[in-house]
């Protein structure tokens, strides 16, 4: 009987060793997880960084039809526009809110786009009148926008400058 019962537990404690991972099992798989991890972190940044800057691009592709449109308005003389400001909106502003038509209201933008680069619904914005590289706005008109990041794109040209 005493060697029966010497019999079980010895095949118990063998049992018992079976069941668990070992401390050094534990300690390779957490290193391939640490491994992984590392090498998607980078992806993913690259990944919501291009994102960011397709989003921007259809913003300044937006805003930017959105002018042509009221300059195209302008021209045709739809509605009548302030002297000297060549026929371009005189704030973003007026894209949104429209402009008087015949007793319609003709709006060219839905909302003023934010910014993804920023997180802010403010551009740069430049006049007819302005330098074509300008970071400031003489406040005629809108002839273009641009945006207020100082970074760089993944083709190594600069926000400010798409």
């Amino acid at each position: 009987m005493k060697w029966l019962l010497q019999k079980r537990l010895i095949a118990g404690n063998a049992r018992h060793h079976e069941r668990g991972l070992t401390l050094i099992e534990l300690i390779a798989a957490v290193a391939i997880l640490a491994i992984l991890t590392g090498a998607a972190i980078p992806v993913m940044r690259v990944r919501i960084k291009r994102e960011k800057e397709k989003e921007l691009r259809h913003d300044l592709w937006e805003m930017r039809d959105a002018i042509d449109r009221y300059k195209d308005a302008a021209d045709r003389g739809a509605f009548q526009i302030k002297l000297g400001s060549e026929g371009y909106p005189p704030d973003l502003d007026t894209l949104v809110k429209g402009v008087d038509v015949q007793g319609k209201t003709i709006r060219f933008l839905r909302r003023i786009p934010v910014d993804p680069l920023t997180g802010k619904a403010e551009w740069g914005m430049r006049s007819l009148q302005d330098d074509p590289d300008s970071n400031s706005w003489g406040e005629q008109n809108v002839f273009d926008v641009y945006t207020k990041s100082n970074g760089t794109a993944l083709d190594g040209t600069k926000y400010s400058e798409w």
